[in-house]
């Protein structure tokens, strides 16, 4: 490749960098960006423009900040709703919470992380709300116990040993709570990710047998107890396997 053509290329990634920033969150100013993206300000500004010019971001003039434009939201409108596990699970997910009366999000695996694409918040005053978009690691929770569990053992080796999970992780220990999770079916967690927050998961798996996502159940600890959590394992369970057989 040409010096032009890497170039080029550093450009997008570094497009797509600054795109990226408003999956954590909604706004930004242009030097919190910068410092997010690890570029120069003046780079940040130059890139900035394009995007506002192509309606891919906005700026309020007022707080000179930037947000998400309408673009965005008309390639969003093109996906495939028909492959888009986000849609297709939605309506099962909005039975099984108005049934546990708690949030229920889905998850998919992205590298060592996992990445909550859907959320349907509980209807209670006293909740666990689930932003969708939000990246989580993979060696604590429920669903990142779900997601290691049941992947193929290659990968599910290749993920347990992965280098850049802390230094503290007991891989001994988290091996031996696999092993029981894929003899029930499902996992649990109370407080390892949050205080005062507790998970049951099931995993998805597609109508080709592999593991597509993970379904969870989360709330306060105060409501989901363990013995809670048993109770409504059976239901997760279920309505993960009619999830699986609407997934390709």
């Amino acid at each position: 490749m040409s010096e032009d053509g890497k170039s080029n290329v550093r450009a997008v990634e570094r497009a797509l960098d600054i795109l990226l920033c408003f999956a954590d969150r909604n706004e930004w100013a242009m030097t919190e960006i910068a410092e997010n993206v690890g570029l120069h300000k003046s780079t940040v500004h130059r890139m900035l423009a394009t995007l506002e010019d192509k309606g891919f971001v906005i700026r309020d003039r007022a707080s000179d900040r930037y947000r998400l434009g309408l673009r965005i939201w008309e390639l969003s409108a093109n996906m495939s709703g028909a492959d888009d596990p986000a849609i297709v699970c939605l309506p099962q997910m909005e039975q099984l919470r108005d049934m546990l009366g708690e949030t229920v999000s889905l998850y998919l695996r992205d590298g060592n992380e996992r990445i909550r694409i859907q959320a349907v918040q509980s209807n209670q005053a006293v909740r666990r709300v689930a932003p969708v978009g939000a990246r989580l690691p993979l060696y604590v929770g429920a669903s990142s116990k779900v997601l290691i569990a049941f992947e193929e053992p290659a990968k599910r080796e290749e993920l347990l040993h992965d280098a850049s999970w802390p230094a503290s992780f007991d891989t001994k220990q988290f091996l031996e709570q696999i092993e029981e999770i894929r003899k029930l079916g499902y996992a649990t967690s109370i407080e390892e990710r949050e205080q005062g927050a507790a998970a049951v998961s099931a995993p998805i798996f597609n109508r080709a047998g592999k593991l597509a996502a993970a379904l969870s159940v989360s709330g306060p600890a105060s409501r989901l107890t363990p013995e809670k959590m048993r109770e409504q394992a059976a239901a997760i369970i279920e309505a993960a396997r009619h999830l699986g057989a609407m997934l390709k």
